[in-house]
């Protein structure tokens, strides 16, 4: 019986020995590449996230010193030094945004649509462009905006809410609409194809079809448009003022709001000074806290509504 020379030289005990040791070494190298890489990224992680979890810690155990009842239950009218509250300014945020959220993420969203169903040619360039320069436009440029807008149909000096509005929702149109964009492209064409096959006109097919598959991202833009804006203080400094009185008016008269109570409080520190500082570092809590209810409630509206795939 006649044995392949080849075979034998590849089996061979010393060779197949030196191709295991080759192997082990290999491998070893490898899992130390992979535990060396993993610490460095684990470290890289902590250290981002250091700078977060300070700021919390410092915002919360400061701003809980001056959470209680008379905060949520009363304004900063008469008040000179202690006592006083923020309820004043957390309606005139919650107000202030949801005029600027109902009056461009329509808009917004529309616009998306246009690029990505209809748009073409010339018009669809003009709109990306638009839309790319105004997501790099400064807040206090926003503001001056919309301040100069009001004065020139109100009269100079002027300071609304809804000026206000109109400045918060020029800084979230593009995020709405980027973000809305990017969802509806994710769309698979089959869908389209399949609806337009059976006999759908396209604005069913955009309604019924594509909107739902990608209602959750869209949500997930509206949610991150809000909490760009919803923490900004020049432009509502300039546009929608400051005032210690409630009002529930988004077009008479000033309008407070949280990021300018807190810079307000801050800035102006009377007698005694820890008591303006503590409303200050309270209405800061606030603030965090009514962005993290707004991202639950995203969450929550995205599970609901959202197109569930079936494992």
């Amino acid at each position: 019986m006649r044995v392949n020379r080849s075979a034998a030289r590849l089996f061979h005990p010393v060779e197949l020995a030196d191709q295991v040791d080759l192997g082990r070494g290999l491998s070893a190298r490898r899992r130390f590449t992979n535990r060396a890489m993993t610490v460095l990224i684990s470290v890289s992680f902590l250290l981002a996230l250091a700078p977060l979890v300070s700021v919390l810690w410092e915002t919360v155990s400061r701003g809980l010193t001056r959470i209680d009842v008379e905060f949520f239950t009363y304004s900063m009218r008469g008040i000179m030094g202690e006592g006083g509250g923020a309820l004043h300014a957390i309606v005139g945020t919650l107000l202030i945004t949801l005029a600027a959220v109902a009056i461009f993420v329509p808009l917004g969203v529309l616009a998306a649509i246009y690029l990505v169903e209809y748009g073409r040619g010339r018009a669809a360039r003009v709109i990306t462009f638009l839309v790319d320069v105004m997501s790099g436009i400064p807040s206090i440029v926003a503001g001056l905006f919309a301040y100069a807008v009001f004065s020139l149909i109100l009269g100079p000096g002027v300071k609304l809410g809804i000026a206000g509005a109109l400045s918060l929702a020029l800084l979230m149109t593009p995020i709405v609409v980027r973000s809305t964009e990017e969802m509806l492209r994710l769309v698979p064409a089959e869908l389209r194809e399949a609806s337009l096959a059976l006999g759908a006109p396209k604005w069913v097919t955009i309604l019924r079809i594509v909107l739902p598959t990608s209602l959750a991202g869209i949500v997930t833009g509206v949610l991150l448009g809000i909490s760009r804006i919803i923490g900004e203080t020049a432009p509502l400094l300039i546009a929608a003022g400051f005032t210690a009185n409630m009002n529930l008016n988004l077009f008479a008269d000033r309008m407070q709001s949280l990021p300018v109570y807190v810079y307000t409080q801050y800035s102006n520190q009377g007698n005694p000074a820890f008591a303006f500082v503590d409303r200050a570092w309270a209405a800061a809590l606030t603030l965090v806290v009514i962005v993290l209810a707004l991202n639950l409630l995203g969450r929550l509206i995205a599970r609901r509504f959202g197109v569930r795939s079936k494992k």
